[in-house]
């Protein structure tokens, strides 16, 4: 199911040690998969949260300490409980779905396992190649910083690039957001349609994001540049422009 469990028990160590976890922690782990990580929170947390969605390593993940809640489910899914912070090597293959549902969550602190390639975008910077619709999400909504690379060789199977930990610390906006379903709709059509001009990006989801005949007079210069060259705060003034009434 696309899981490279971590078998390397140094780095499981240094992913809890990052988690600074205390006995009020209530830790959510996603795709625990064979406990690894799983028993070592369970030992420093008040409480795991453990949801798997591969039932396979059920008996064993059920078979840990009396603070370890296993919910067979798939995260995607299923409606996280109330957490104070998330520590998972997450399935690489969820990885977007799962940053951008646990960005909609009340937590302090995240201590996640990615694809490195992912955590570049995770925290990359306007006009950068790795700019993209997560960039700007996570920059909007969190403080993001890759806190040590792993090797292939921490895990088994072992894939074929390497992995990332990054720390994940929720904040206000740096900026004013008038409308956050509307920056969010207007981002990710940007991002969708990256190769083209703001302009032709916006018009190719007009119906969505009801911006029929865009007024150059509104938005100006902002039309003609393209989604990787606008920073957060040019596409809330670029969703201002074209919605002035939100």
């Amino acid at each position: 199911m696309g899981q490279h469990l971590l078998v390397d028990t140094s780095v499981a160590k240094r992913v809890v040690e990052f988690a600074s976890l205390t006995r009020d922690d209530v830790v959510l782990e996603i795709g625990p998969g064979n406990g690894v990580l799983t028993g070592l929170l369970a030992e420093r947390a008040g409480k795991v949260i453990a949801i798997e969605k591969d039932r396979k390593f059920i008996s064993a993940l059920s078979g840990m300490a009396g603070n370890v809640e296993v919910i067979v489910a798939d995260a995607i899914k299923y409606p996280f409980p109330a957490f104070t912070k998330v520590v998972s090597n997450l399935p690489y293959v969820i990885s977007s779905p799962i940053t951008f549902k646990l960005l909609e969550c009340d937590f302090s602190l995240g201590i996640l396992m990615y694809q490195k390639e992912f955590a570049d975008r995770m925290q990359a910077l306007v006009n950068s190649a790795d700019y993209s619709r997560l960039s700007v999400e996570v920059f909007r909504r969190a403080e993001c910083k890759v806190l040590m690379g792993v090797s292939p060789a921490a895990f088994a199977p072992q894939p074929r690039v390497r992995s990332a930990i990054i720390e994940l610390r929720p904040r206000p906006c740096p900026f004013d957001i008038k409308d956050g379903a509307l920056f969010s709709a207007i981002t990710r059509a940007l991002f969708s349609h990256r190769r083209k001009s703001v302009r032709n990006a916006l018009l190719s989801e007009e119906k969505a994001l009801d911006v029929y005949g865009i007024a150059v007079d509104n938005a100006g210069e902002l039309l003609k540049r393209k989604a990787e060259t606008l920073s957060p705060e040019e596409i809330e003034r670029l969703a201002e422009l074209l919605h002035p009434g939100i």
